[in-house]
């Protein structure tokens, strides 16, 4: 299992945040682009390669980011058209099977779910600092994929929290 530490730097412009291993080293940028008419994201590992590329879709019956790598979109987290008592999302894999997400995003306590297994879980109570969550990937599964989700997840949340 990999673990990962996210950070929010709340003063920085454009929504820049850095992704930490276990250990506090660098591991992933996130690169929030101000100057866009939609939402972008770039995830690059400390060499600047991508890792993934995640896009609001303006145009939408619903609010939906798309994750992509190399210009090709590998997934599409989703938010529910209906849901009553709470934010519902699911990530659509390209040429994959689907992911579901349970749990409460705005607090960053929820797990990402294939078919009733958990594939990644993301917590805030493995830290003291408010703006500090952990993000654990099972062993196997697609690290950029799931990163790219939790960004995703994360903007998505606070979008729908500030009535956007």
């Amino acid at each position: 299992m990999a673990r990962y530490k996210m950070r929010q730097h709340l003063i920085s412009l454009g929504e820049d945040f850095t992704i930490e291993d276990a250990n506090g080293r660098p591991a992933f940028k996130v690169d929030g682009k101000v100057l866009r008419i939609r939402e972008t994201f770039e995830i690059t590992d400390m060499q600047g390669r991508e890792v993934a590329t995640i896009r609001e879709k303006k145009i939408a019956l619903r609010d939906s980011m798309k994750i992509l790598r190399g210009g090709e979109t590998i997934a599409t987290v989703k938010k529910a058209l209906i849901s009553p008592f709470r934010d519902r999302f699911g990530i659509d894999v390209a040429g994959g099977e689907d992911l579901g997400v349970k749990g409460d995003l705005l607090d960053h306590e929820y797990e990402i779910r294939r078919d009733g297994r958990t594939v990644a879980s993301v917590s805030k109570k493995w830290f003291a600092l408010t703006d500090t969550y952990g993000i654990d990937i099972a062993q196997g599964e697609d690290e950029g994929l799931i990163l790219g989700a939790v960004v995703a997840l994360d903007e998505m949340a606070h979008d729908a929290d500030e009535g956007k």
